[in-house]
Order: structure tokens, then C-alpha cells, then sequence
């Protein structure tokens, strides 16, 4: 079984902003898989004890990924991990442990697959590695960066929405990470 999680922030507000495009390419994720022969997802529920939501993806009655969504905001997103890789008794998370967050290292538009590296400012990232005692997972790394003044500080940079012209870039972005998560499950259509 696989965790795929993506780190964003919980609520409205932070719906559509740059630090939340770990849960945009989990719902695009899940929604790849609504309406495919031999497979099932669950809708999101939200998950008190894992404090997070969750779907899971099934073949047959088997569970073969849990989508995870921490509900923890950003900074403490490895105490939800955590919970769901024991309760659900997750192994070997340098092959079964996939995340995915924005990164302003990597430019709109790109992405990178990586294990064990990203980001060095990455409170998220940080505190994820800290609960799990090392780094040696997937990271799936999304470029939001689009900064003409590189003064603009990038915490407070990844908390704005995108621009209308930099949401095409996104989502095209965002279906190529789908897809080639879908390659990496080995999952067929």
C-alpha cells in the first residue's frame, strides 16, 4: 500500500494559494480515478484521529494508495504523516511514501521527482522529515515560483493566489504530475 500525501493549508482562504498545490494534484489525482473500470476511490472524509482527509484507492476491495490531505496546517503536517504510517502500518516509504508540495526553488511551470531532496526553507517538508527520523522518500516537487522582484519574501510569496494567466500554467502542470503518478502506481486505465 502507498501514501500519496499532499501538503497545503486547511480552509477557504487558503484554497487556491501557491502553498496548496499539493492538494490541487490530490484532487485532480482522485478525480483520474472516479469514473475508471477496476478501480474505486472513495469521496474525502475528514479524518479526526490522522487529523486530515483522506480517500482511499482501491482494486477490488483491496486498498492499493491512501490520498491524504493534512489537515494540520502547514508547519506540523508530520504529525498527521506520521499517525497514518502507523496506523496503516506503511513500510519501506523510500518506495510506498509519495509527497507533494510547492517548491520556490523550481520555476512555475516545472516539476521534479525526487527522493531526498527539496526545498531547504520548507517548514512543511522539515517537520515531515523530523517525524519520520529521515528523508529518504518520494518528493514530488512543484515550481510555483513566478517572482519578478525577488524581494518579495517567499513565505508570505506562497500564500498568494495565483494569476489568472499563471492558473493555465498550473493546471497543465498539474495533469502532468497526475499522469506520471499513474505511471509510477502502475496503474493502468
Amino acid at each position: 500500500m502507498k501514501l500519496i500525501t499532499g501538503l497545503g493549508n486547511p480552509g477557504k482562504k487558503y484554497q487556491k494559494n501557491r502553498h496548496n498545490v499539493g492538494f490541487l494534484v490530490l484532487d485532480r489525482l482522485r478525480e483520474r480515478f472516479l469514473f475508471q473500470k477496476n478501480y474505486n476511490v472513495t469521496d474525502w472524509e475528514e479524518e479526526k484521529t490522522f487529523m486530515s482527509e483522506m480517500a482511499f484507492l482501491k482494486q477490488g476491495s483491496r486498498v492499493i494508495a491512501i490520498l491524504q490531505k493534512p489537515l494540520t496546517y502547514m508547519n506540523n503536517s508530520g504529525q498527521a504523516v506520521s499517525k497514518v504510517i502507523k496506523k496503516y502500518d506503511i513500510e519501506k516509504l523510500e518506495e510506498n511514501f509519495i509527497l507533494i508540495h510547492d517548491d520556490l526553488d523550481i520555476r512555475l511551470g516545472e516539476y521534479k521527482i525526487q527522493k531526498g531532496r527539496g526545498p531547504k526553507d520548507h517548514n512543511g517538508l522539515n517537520n515531515i522529515t523530523l517525524m519520520l527520523g529521515g528523508d529518504e522518500y518520494w518528493r514530488v516537487r512543484v515550481g510555483v515560483d513566478n517572482r519578478e522582484d525577488r524581494r518579495i519574501i517567499g513565505e508570505e510569496y506562497v500564500l498568494n493566489r495565483f494569476m489568472k494567466d499563471e492558473i493555465v500554467i498550473i493546471e497543465e502542470v498539474i495533469g502532468k504530475v497526475t499522469n506520471e503518478l499513474v505511471e509510477r502506481l502502475e496503474i493502468t486505465r
